[in-house]
């Protein structure tokens, strides 16, 4: 198959997610939260596997007509940012008010940092929190944690994304990837459990769900506090 037609392929792949963030806003809009989240997971599968593709392919020689990295991040602001704020509004998760205004905050903020050249690290890791609010939303519909608290939790995390605080890539940064990878297939597994039950799970799907986002979300900060030993 000819190099170009394979490289095309993946920017088609990666164009699904668009298709995909279609179907997760008329479920949102039917206030169908279960279904809105698993279809914003495929969209995250997608986003998961089309980056090593396109490296394989060496997409940027053999198809650099469409830029794979603006087409990613349309589709990622709709899947990781606009989509969850508008289902964390419409379910007035955090109360009426207040969704409205953590919905705005993320909007406005995950657009700022989608255009921020510097969101990429050395180590292939993000500087600031990567705008990932479709796990912190789905976490928010699966763990009741109460408004005041997830309000200072959106608050807190909408500020990690303009500072110089370091999250993983759990596929691209190297360092302690061994485990980064599995934690994030484990965290997959308990997230799309608990939206295809309607977030009526376990209680330790939810323990399982919290410590493995717990992970994800802190381990980048431990890298930068734990020094890497030099061989």
């Amino acid at each position: 198959m000819p190099m170009f037609v394979r490289a095309f392929a993946v920017h088609l792949l990666t164009a699904t997610g668009a298709g995909l963030a279609l179907m997760a806003i008329i479920a949102a809009g039917r206030a169908d939260w279960a279904s809105m989240f698993l279809w914003l997971i495929a969209a995250f599968v997608v986003d998961g596997i089309d980056g090593p593709l396109a490296r394989k392919v060496d997409i940027k020689r053999n198809a650099p007509q469409w830029d794979g990295v603006l087409l990613d991040l349309i589709i990622d602001y709709l899947t990781y940012v606009f989509i969850p704020a508008y289902a964390l509004v419409e379910a007035a998760l955090i109360g009426e008010g207040w969704s409205l205004a953590a919905g705005l905050l993320i909007c406005v903020t995950g657009v700022v940092y989608f255009a921020d050249t510097r969101m990429k690290t050395s180590d292939n890791s993000f500087s600031g929190f990567p705008g990932c609010w479709n796990m912190v939303v789905l976490v928010l519909f699966a763990i009741d944690f109460g408004g005041w608290a997830a309000m200072f939790m959106i608050i807190g995390i909408s500020l990690a994304q303009f500072f110089p605080w370091k999250f993983i890539h759990p596929v691209r940064t190297e360092r302690w990837r061994a485990l980064s990878l599995p934690v994030m297939l484990i965290w997959g597994v308990f997230a799309t459990w608990l939206a295809w039950v309607g977030f009526d799970g376990p209680a330790f799907a939810q323990a399982g769900l919290a410590i493995t986002s717990l992970y994800l979300l802190f381990a980048g900060i431990a890298q930068q506090l734990i020094p890497q030993r030099t061989s």
